[in-house]
């Protein structure tokens, strides 16, 4: 499908143009420049044609360090990719030096590019274009991507360049997998590596990916879906505003997806923040895959793998059917155990166990540890179903004079699993009263 690229200097609405063109709020958008900071990719369909969108960073030409330099470097991978450039500029604060410099850029861009003068939001405002045509551009296209106006004409210019819904690539199924754990833990670093490119940005600031980015990615023929979030602080140290934002995107993203591969970090090993963070995996009810990051720091020391997972088991009692990787992000070596472990848990993660081996699992169980029956036969009073996958959903119902404990319960829990496996996933129990 053609990228659209959507570009500018910094706060002129890039971000806002972005999510009204995708009809939803899919990037966070904020009044202090600088909030967009990683290349966020969607798709898009307009009268029955495709395309992609990508939104990205104030664009500053004269800033080569700290994060206005790795910003900028992404915006220049977004112009390279592309198809087609749209380019943001604000009507009210008038035609800038940064601007000029903008378009002076694109004049050694041979791609088609379109000027997009924002925040004209009515008709009294246009005579503010004039400044605008000092570009040497005969058409110019006044939006308000607040209010949506003119966004609709400058679609209409862009669909020329859409091939037909129809010849879109074909749809395929893929496991979304986000990256979740606490700030510099390094799940940046961990995306980066496995596609092989610096697709997000990576620094030792804490806070530095906001928006959840998502990656298409092919690995021996399996479609994946990378999703990098922002780091989960403690909810009293989380501002209001763009952080706060960027924690129910994380939550959200969270819940979107497959897998949650939770990202510890070996060298400060296991703090509370992780606890509260793996209970959000687990409330969710995502597969989930731990990976303990920069182990090549303590790779040498004696014992201290074991040391490092009976913390584990002990902080973290509920996850006792999670596999553990030692690893560092930095190694390509990792990404083959990672995946290795992730294909296992996708299996599970979707698997259905048919009903008759699930009622004859269950009837050994009855015979072995039976439940408290006040009266009648307990192994005719019982039946069990699944339901659902995504986690895996059992229904088992029982009748009247059975009483079914919580304790019960966990052992049901532990015999599915000790007999059918389900490595990395959760499992839920429904309990129902026959009618």
């Amino acid at each position: 499908m053609p990228l659209v690229a959507v570009i500018g200097r910094p706060n002129v609405g890039k971000s806002t143009l972005f999510n009204r063109i995708l009809g939803t709020r899919h990037a966070i958008v904020d009044n202090s420049p600088g909030v967009t900071r990683d290349r966020i990719y969607a798709e898009c369909t307009y009268r029955d044609r495709c395309f992609q969108v990508v939104d990205t960073g104030g664009l500053d030409l004269t800033s080569t360090e700290g994060m206005t330099g790795l910003i900028r470097q992404q915006s220049h991978v977004a112009l390279t990719e592309a198809d087609l450039l749209l380019v943001i500029m604000d009507g009210r604060a008038g035609l800038t030096p940064l601007d000029l410099d903008i378009a002076t850029l694109l004049h050694r861009v041979d791609k088609p590019t379109f000027f997009v003068v924002n925040k004209i939001d009515s008709p009294h405002l246009e005579p503010l274009l004039a400044d605008f045509y000092r570009l040497g551009r005969d058409v110019l296209f006044p939006v308000s991507a607040e209010h949506g106006t003119g966004v609709d004409e400058l679609l209409e210019a862009l669909l020329p360049f859409f091939p037909p819904l129809d010849h879109a690539r074909e749809d395929t199924t893929a496991t979304r997998v986000a990256m979740v754990g606490r700030p510099n833990v390094g799940k940046s670093t961990l995306v980066n590596t496995i596609l092989g490119e610096a697709r997000v940005l990576v620094s030792d600031v804490p806070g530095t990916t906001r928006d959840p980015v998502d990656t298409h990615m092919e690995r021996q023929g399996r479609h994946f879906v990378l999703t990098d979030t922002a780091g989960l602080r403690r909810r009293g140290r989380i501002a209001r505003g763009i952080e706060g934002y960027s924690v129910g995107r994380t939550i959200k993203a969270l819940g979107r997806s497959d897998i949650g591969l939770f990202i510890l970090d070996g060298i400060e090993g296991v703090t509370e923040q992780d606890t509260k963070i793996a209970g959000l995996i687990r409330k969710q009810g995502r597969g989930c895959l731990m990976f303990v990051n920069k182990w090549d720091r303590r790779r040498h020391q004696p014992g201290a793998k074991d040391r490092f997972s009976s913390d584990l088991k002990r902080r973290f009692p509920f996850f006792t059917f999670v596999p553990i990787v030692f690893g560092s992000a930095r190694e390509p070596e990792t990404v083959d155990h990672l995946f290795e472990t992730i294909a296992r848990i996708t299996k599970t993660f979707s698997y259905r166990v048919p009903t008759s081996r699930l009622n004859q699992f269950l009837q050994k169980i009855l015979v072995a540890h039976p439940m408290f029956v006040k009266k009648g036969n307990p192994t005719k009073s019982i039946f069990m179903t699944q339901v659902a996958i995504k986690p895996p959903t059992f229904a088992i119902f029982i009748g009247k004079s059975v009483t079914l404990t919580p304790a019960y319960q966990r052992y049901l829990e532990n015999q599915l699993r000790a007999t059918f496996g389900f490595e990395g996933t959760p499992l839920r129990i429904l309990v129902r009263k026959k009618t």
